[in-house]
């Protein structure tokens, strides 16, 4: 059974919860913005469902309280910034300002990261720089958890990857992948609803599909989409997160969930910002994208397709619902926040605590 809470109290929520840790108001509020829209946005797998493993790994001391993510290297358009093992929310959106800078000076710029931790979804950070104007790419490593076509084992993290186009008025064009067939946030959910999942999601320790969720990650190989493309487009994020920051690569990534808490992780990300503007005027542009959009939904479609939606149409609708009508929250992220609420001693009556 969801339960429903306004955007405004989950907020609140989730910044009672990471200054009861111990991090600062300003990391709290960066936060909290980043996994509350990602709720309001109806990707579940990546908001507040994951506050409590970051909340626990700053308690643990993987995730610092005492630093800022800071540039250690750079030029006119691009730039290294190491983030110190603070929140990876608060590095990425360090990272991707710093980007959205240098390409207003530079026309286009890359921000490349290390020493950082999970950040949760993509595609907030790429909607930083559409938001800006400017057209926005952000992406990161992880450890291991996806097959190689071939493979027995996971050879690379699910890598997740997102871009967001500025749309004038509108709403930005978004898209925010995995390079894995699902991510394995969505495993996990099913295994903890108790529901089997498809079989070509997983692979078992033999290389076999597998409906059995139970089997991810020590077990089971996530598959990777579309076979050996995902896995391409998966080293290409390697090598621009990773191979290009210095930070650390597949097996040497610490799994932000399953490792020590009292370690860092030292995942590795890259932002690059496009300044339309630099290019040709921003108002042309829009126009170029509205009629792409208009050419799009007045395609020809399937029996029983009312229209073509552009990526990133669903979330912007679900937003607006859910910031006029309250977060529908699924069962296991209410489980989720209610167990971090008794970690942490907290009181939420919309949790029922």
């Amino acid at each position: 059974m969801s339960t429903r809470v306004s955007a405004n109290e989950l907020h609140a929520f989730c910044m009672t919860a990471l200054r009861t840790a111990g991090v600062s108001e300003a990391h709290s509020q960066i936060t909290a913005d980043v996994l509350v829209m990602t709720d309001t946005w109806g990707v579940f797998t990546h908001g507040t469902k994951l506050l409590r493993d970051y909340v626990k790994r700053v308690r643990g001391g993987g995730l610092r309280t005492d630093v800022e993510p800071q540039v250690v290297a750079s030029g006119p358009a691009w730039s290294l910034v190491d983030g110190g093992s603070c929140l990876g929310h608060v590095t990425s959106v360090f990272a991707m300002q710093d980007a959205i800078e240098r390409a207003k000076k530079s026309g286009i710029a890359y921000v490349g990261v290390k020493n950082s931790c999970h950040f949760g979804a993509a595609g907030y950070y790429a909607w930083l720089a559409a938001k800006a104007g400017l057209i926005g790419i952000a992406m990161a490593n992880d450890i291991p958890s996806v097959a190689a076509a071939g493979s027995r084992r996971s050879v690379t993290g699910s890598n997740p990857i997102a871009y967001a186009v500025p749309n004038g008025n509108g709403d930005p064009i978004l898209l925010d992948m995995a390079i894995s067939t699902v991510a394995g946030g969505k495993v996990y959910a099913a295994y903890q609803r108790g529901e089997p999942i498809p079989d070509h999601w997983l692979l078992d320790s033999e290389g076999r599909p597998t409906t059995d969720s139970s089997l991810y990650p020590a077990n089971g190989a996530l598959t990777p989409m579309g076979d050996y493309k995902g896995y391409g487009i998966a080293l290409l994020i390697e090598s621009l997160s990773g191979l290009l920051t210095g930070a650390s690569i597949t097996w040497q990534v610490g799994s932000w969930i399953g490792s020590d808490p009292a370690k860092p992780t030292d995942h590795g990300a890259a932002f690059l910002a496009i300044d339309v503007n630099t290019i040709m005027p921003s108002d042309q542009f829009a126009r170029r994208v509205n009629h792409l959009v208009d050419e799009i939904h007045q395609a020809p479609t399937a029996d029983g397709v009312e229209r073509l939606l552009l990526p990133g149409e669903r979330e912007w609708n679900h937003r607006r619902k859910a910031m006029a009508g309250g977060i529908d929250l699924p069962s296991d992220v209410v489980a989720k926040l209610v167990g971090l609420a008794d970690d942490l001693k907290l009181k939420a009556k919309w949790l029922g605590v």
